[in-house]
């Protein structure tokens, strides 16, 4: 009788979809060129067929391109017909282009308080902070005194399933040297609040192309944007935005293992077999390969330093 052997990691207990940058305008063309609402469509056109069924849509940030509130009425009527189609939920985030009365007011529903908007969502065991990276008037972004202990009261105690911390701002080396006009500055005070916590994974938006490195010793995935792109193939030290190339990010949680991929949108030529679901599980039934159903440790995932 052949021995039943067990996958290295369970089914995931969260899978979520990371998108970022619509840049969204009421009327008219971006920069007097594209048409950023096409971008966006595309992208969520190619979630809703996929079937991957998410527990929640996060956009981190630029939702708009000025901030205004006919552009943030009209992001959230489309995104919200998506979401209610495939029966998720949608957490929004702050960005540099974006207005933060407008924000709240809009896309919260909420009475405009002045200062940062820093929030918690829970998805089950897996809590999201939100952490409001932009400052009002610039393109950089920073983390002030009031937030890190904002931040450090909520990651006190520890989530059943860890913490996924969405920024706009990713805490990491740009990849373009002009980016470091804009980045994140002062990460040392992220950094000691972030050290030896239950954050899993930080998911950011900004560089308008797919970036993936550590802060803290915490893996950051950074997405690229559904309105342009960012040309990575130039010399050093140029810069060139694209009308294409655009994807969303798969994020899923083995446990406390965080992995992420880049699933890029568009239509291509086909090839080989395609193999559906029962086929997999066909196949992994010959081979007597069972993947365990959502355990909590897998290899790898355990989780070290928590408070």
């Amino acid at each position: 009788m052949q021995q039943l052997l067990k996958a290295e990691y369970p089914t995931p207990n969260h899978v979520l979809v990371h998108v970022t940058d619509p840049h969204f305008v009421a009327e008219g063309l971006l920069y007097g060129e594209m048409d950023p609402q096409l971008g966006l469509v595309e992208v969520l056109d190619a979630i809703e067929v996929s079937g991957i069924n998410p527990q929640a849509i996060i956009f981190s940030g630029d939702l708009t391109d000025k901030g205004k509130g006919e552009a943030y009425r009209q992001l959230r009527t489309i995104c919200e017909a998506y979401a209610n189609r495939m029966g998720t939920r949608i957490i929004w985030a702050m960005g540099n282009h974006d207005e933060r009365t407008n924000f709240q007011r809009f896309m919260l529903d909420e009475e405009p308080q002045p200062g940062p908007v820093d929030r918690r969502y829970n998805l089950g065991g897996l809590r999201v902070l939100v952490l409001d990276s932009s400052i009002p008037g610039f393109h950089h972004g920073e983390i002030g005194e009031d937030q890190l202990r904002w931040l450090a009261d909520e990651l006190e105690t520890p989530a059943d399933d860890g913490t996924l911390l969405v920024m706009h701002h990713p805490p990491v080396p740009p990849v373009q040297d002009l980016g470091v006009l804009s980045e994140l500055r002062n990460q040392e005070g992220l950094a000691r609040v972030l050290k030896g916590s239950d954050v899993v994974g930080i998911l950011s938006g900004h560089t308008h192309c797919s970036v993936f490195s550590a802060f803290a010793g915490i893996p950051v995935s950074v997405a690229a944007s559904t309105s342009y792109t960012q040309d990575l193939g130039l010399p050093s030290g140029a810069m060139q935005g694209r009308d294409g190339a655009r994807s969303f990010n798969l994020v899923r949680l083995h446990g406390r293992t965080f992995v992420t991929a880049v699933v890029p949108v568009g239509t291509y030529r086909e090839f080989g077999t395609p193999i559906s679901a029962d086929e997999t599980r066909r196949r992994l039934e010959a081979a007597a390969i069972t993947i365990p159903d959502k355990a909590t440790n897998p290899p790898g995932g355990t989780l070290s330093g928590c408070k």
